[in-house]
């Protein structure tokens, strides 16, 4: 990076790219464009930070590109927008070789696309570590906005999108198991790269409308409690409806516990959502639970024991360890 500096790799990165339809104006001027066709925009942002939220011999350049992207856009869909655009800012020491920079900038092209965005522009610094710090755009396309706080008595508690995954590939990660072996790729995969399933919300759009929505980035339990407090209510979740045996067959061989990656993970990125008993559950979605008078979340009607997510500053409850998350 030092021998190249910041405009050269600046221009090598964005070569060739192809902006999505809302970016009006992309890199090369002071600021970015971006169309808010019905005058709103949704907006989110996130950082991670090398050794706390990823590592370089865990993951490659490409992977971690693709995951600041993906918890950036499941934070936009979870709130009912479809992603337009991402703004991005790198840090990195004058050492970091290019190919690295390049890795990182090819990945968070492919997740942004993959959601229906692109990199609309940025900032790169010299900094003492590598810091990545993306902030992603929605378009509401006229409709309300979704949140956490719609929830109300009698609805279905429902997940699109796969639970406890990414918990099982930093277990294998951090707990020095054989990174090779067959039986662990799918969750080494899941933790390397996230895979929110976009789709299942955005379309339905418009068509089946969950009374409250959220993502599954800090645990399912810690982001059913976030939704449960703004919504007033409480929710129940049924253990059963829980339950993968692919899942079990991992936790076995790492002798851990498969439903508190379940429950505990998070960095899935899967989508839940309450909605009226009357309303169909669209493709792609589950029930796992329900929403009751109260405050709180309980598994089959008593409070879990042990960690119940991630929170920054207070520890890495359950499933987290030092050196990522």
């Amino acid at each position: 990076m030092r021998e190249l500096g910041e405009f050269a790799l600046i221009d090598r990165i964005n070569a060739g790219r192809e902006q999505a339809a809302h970016v009006l104006l992309g890199p090369g001027d002071d600021a970015a464009l971006l169309a808010a066709p019905d005058g709103r925009f949704v907006v989110s942002t996130d950082m991670l930070v090398e050794g706390r939220h990823f590592r370089l011999d865990w993951s490659t350049p490409a992977d971690i590109g693709r995951k600041a992207i993906a918890q950036n856009a499941a934070d936009v869909v979870a709130m009912g927008a479809r992603p337009t655009g991402f703004v991005v800012a790198l840090g990195c020491p004058g050492d970091t070789p290019v190919r690295v920079v390049e890795g990182i900038a090819d990945g968070m092209w492919l997740e942004a696309v993959r959601a229906g965005g692109s990199i609309a522009g940025g900032d790169l610094v010299h900094s003492e570590q590598l810091v990545i710090s993306v902030t992603a755009f929605g378009d509401l396309g006229g409709q309300g906005a979704l949140t956490r706080s719609g929830a109300v008595e009698g609805d279905i508690v429902a997940v699109a999108g796969e639970l406890g995954w990414s918990a099982a590939g930093l277990a294998v990660l951090s707990g020095g198991a054989d990174v090779s072996d067959p039986a662990f790729a799918h969750a080494l995969a899941a933790h390397r790269v996230p895979q929110p399933p976009y789709a299942e919300v955005i379309d339905v759009f418009g068509v089946h409308i969950p009374n409250a929505l959220t993502d599954v980035s800090d645990g399912l339990l810690a982001d059913l409690g976030h939704l449960a407090a703004a919504s007033g209510v409480a929710i129940d979740v049924h253990a059963a409806a829980l339950t993968d045996p692919e899942l079990d067959a991992v936790a076995a061989r790492l002798e851990a516990d498969a439903g508190q990656w379940i429950l505990a993970g998070g960095e899935d990125h899967a989508f839940v959502g309450t909605w009226s008993p009357a309303t169909a559950l669209p493709p792609g979605w589950r029930p796992i639970g329900v929403v009751t008078a109260g405050s709180g979340v309980t598994v089959d009607g008593a409070r879990p024991a042990g960690a119940t997510g991630w929170e920054s500053f207070r520890g890495a409850g359950a499933t987290a360890e030092p050196g990522e998350r």
